[in-house]
């Protein structure tokens, strides 16, 4: 059996799976300290016989081999989690190989394997949320260390918000991502209408990162997800932005399966987790 960790800044999820990754058991649990979440953790994997483990943790976290900090979670928000060796201390509990890379890792690694990218070979997943985060898969094999929430775009001429990014404020993150949507409107995205003037604004945002990130990695499909891409209408919007801003300059393939939602849904993580798992033996 394999095991998977999706460890996120708001909750873990574990799961275990068979030789072909069908999840038989799963759990859900809130972050806390390390200590405290990963008794948790070991409480429900001691329960199995595992081949592997496969994590996808949010960070940063350090994932150069050879680094006197592989496997540790650096100067994360999450103060209790900062500079902690997480991949160390599993490892410690079970002496089987563990897969590691970055949260948005493993949901690029689920949709390339199992989803929307599945047969191609390579693909970017970008997660909106409450933060920006990329993972891409170039020529079949997965590129570590990627901040692609962090580029810096041209501001939209009507817009005087200066961005929530505490590094770069106007980034893409500071400008796109879900709290920055709250703070310009005073309130959240969430409740906003679809025919609200904040999707206009997005999807120029987005289409701008949409197209350097085309014209620097060249993937074959690009991937949105996370919980501001639940809102549908953006789809056809930012598919629109990105047209307009190339200008023609490069042939852009079928946009409505160029950019396209996870075919997964909410179970791309973990199941990026489990392949990770099972390419670790």
């Amino acid at each position: 059996m394999y095991g998977a960790i999706e460890a996120g800044g708001t909750k873990f999820v574990c799961a275990v799976a068979d030789e072909n990754l069908k999840i038989t058991e799963r759990i859900s649990l809130p972050t806390t300290t390390p200590e405290e979440t990963l008794a948790q953790v070991f409480e429900f994997f001691d329960r199995f016989d595992l081949e592997a483990i496969g994590i996808g943790s949010f960070g940063p976290i350090d994932t150069t081999i050879g680094s006197p900090t592989y496997g540790h979670i650096l100067s994360t928000p999450k103060l209790a989690w900062a500079n902690y060796d997480f991949l160390g201390a599993v490892k410690s509990r079970y002496n089987i190989p563990v897969g590691w890379t970055t949260d948005v890792n493993g949901s690029a690694l689920g949709e390339y394997g199992l989803g929307a990218g599945k047969g191609l070979d390579s693909i970017l997943y970008l997660t909106v949320g409450t933060g920006i985060g990329g993972g891409a898969i170039i020529d079949g094999k997965l590129r570590e260390g990627l901040e692609m929430g962090h580029i810096l775009l041209k501001k939209h001429a009507l817009d005087d918000f200066s961005g929530t990014c505490p590094y770069h404020g106007g980034c893409l993150e500071g400008l796109a991502a879900g709290p920055a949507i709250g703070e310009r409107y005073g309130i959240k995205g969430a409740e906003l209408g679809p025919e609200h003037e904040a999707w206009d604004m997005e999807a120029y945002y987005l289409g701008q990162a949409l197209m350097n990130y085309v014209l620097t990695l060249n993937p074959q499909r690009i991937i949105l997800g996370g919980g501001v891409m639940k809102q549908s209408q953006l789809f056809p919007k930012v598919r629109h932005e990105l047209e307009l801003l190339m200008q023609g300059y490069i042939n852009l393939p079928d946009l409505n399966t160029f950019v396209v939602p996870p075919a997964l849904g909410d179970d791309a993580g973990i199941t990026g987790a489990l392949l990770l798992a099972k390419n670790s033996k």
